[in-house]
C-alpha cells in the first residue's frame, strides 16, 4: 500500500493569521495540528503543543491569543513525502515527526497523520508489548507545571490520578484551550499572578476511556480510532495504572517488531 492511499485533505492556515483564528480552525475540524502556508506554498505547521507553548510564555503574557500571530507558533520543519511512498517506509518517519506532507512537483496534495496510518494498519500482540511507562498529574496540580511537563517529556497527554485511580485526562488541546480563555478573561496587570491559581482540575477532562494490560493491541487500535483518543490509560487487573498508550507507541512497537 502507498501513501496516496492513506492520505487525507489537509486544512491549510495562512502564516498572517492569528492563533486564536487556528484554534478555531483545530476545534471546527477536530484537529491537534494544521499545515501553514505562505502565498499558497506550504511554509511548515502549527501544533496545538506549539500553541500551549507560545500561550504560556512569560514574555507574551498580558497578549491576548488574537494578537499573536502564527508565525509565533510555526514550526518549519516539514517532512515532505512523495504520494508513492510506501506506508512501510511511512511509518519510520512518523515515528519522528507528526504529519506527513504528501507532495508532488510542489504541490500539497494530501497528508498523512497518524490517524490516517492507524486506519491503515494492523497490529498483534497486547497493550503491554508497546505501552510506555506513565506520567500523571493530579487535580491539585498547576497548569503551568504540567504544561512545562509535556513541553518537557515530548508529551501530549497526562492522566490524572487521585487516591491511586485515573478520575480524568489533560492534553495538550485542554491546555491552550484553557490558556486562550485565560489571556482573553483575565487583565493583564493581573495574569503574572494569578496564571498559579490555575489548577488541572479546572480544565481536565473527567471521566478516562482506558484499558487494560492484555487487550489486544489491534482491538486497542480500534478503539482509539472510533472514540478518537490520542492516547489511552492501560490498567492491571486491579484497575492500576501501569502504563499509557498512544497513537506513537503503535508505530514504535511496529518497527521494533520488524
Amino acid at each position: 500500500m502507498k501513501v496516496k492511499e492513506i492520505m487525507s485533505t489537509p486544512v491549510t492556515i495562512d502564516k498572517s493569521e492569528r492563533i486564536a483564528h487556528a484554534l478555531d480552525v483545530m476545534e471546527k475540524h477536530d484537529l491537534r495540528r494544521l499545515l501553514v502556508t505562505n502565498d499558497g506554498k506550504l511554509s511548515g505547521t502549527i501544533t496545538m503543543r506549539q500553541i500551549a507553548r507560545v500561550l504560556g510564555t512569560r514574555q507574551r503574557l498580558g497578549l491576548p491569543a488574537s494578537s499573536l500571530h502564527v508565525t509565533s507558533a510555526t514550526l518549519d520543519s516539514v517532512i515532505k513525502v512523495h504520494p508513492d511512498m510506501k506506508i512501510e517506509d511511512a511509518v519510520l518517519l512518523l515515528q519522528k515527526t507528526l504529519v506527513l506532507v504528501v507532495v508532488e512537483d510542489d504541490k500539497i496534495l494530501g497528508w498523512v497523520r497518524p490517524k490516517d496510518m492507524l486506519k491503515a494498519i494492523r497490529m498483534t500482540g497486547i497493550a503491554a508489548d508497546a505501552m510506555r511507562t506513565p506520567l500523571t498529574a493530579t487535580p491539585s496540580d498547576r497548569l503551568v507545571h504540567v504544561r512545562r511537563v509535556m513541553l518537557d517529556q515530548d508529551v501530549g497527554r497526562l492522566p490524572v490520578m487521585e487516591n491511586e485511580k485515573p478520575v480524568g485526562i489533560i492534553s495538550e488541546r485542554d491546555v491552550a484551550k484553557s490558556l486562550r480563555a485565560f489571556r482573553d478573561l483575565v487583565p493583564s496587570n493581573q495574569q503574572e499572578s494569578r496564571i498559579k491559581n490555575v489548577l488541572v482540575s479546572d480544565v481536565m477532562s473527567r471521566g478516562v476511556k482506558s484499558i487494560k494490560i492484555d487487550t489486544p493491541l489491534d482491538e486497542a487500535r480500534k478503539k482509539m480510532l472510533e472514540e478518537d483518543l490520542g492516547g489511552m490509560p492501560v490498567l492491571n487487573q486491579n484497575n492500576e495504572l501501569v502504563g499509557m498508550l498512544t497513537r506513537r507507541c503503535f508505530f514504535d512497537h511496529l518497527v521494533k517488531s520488524k
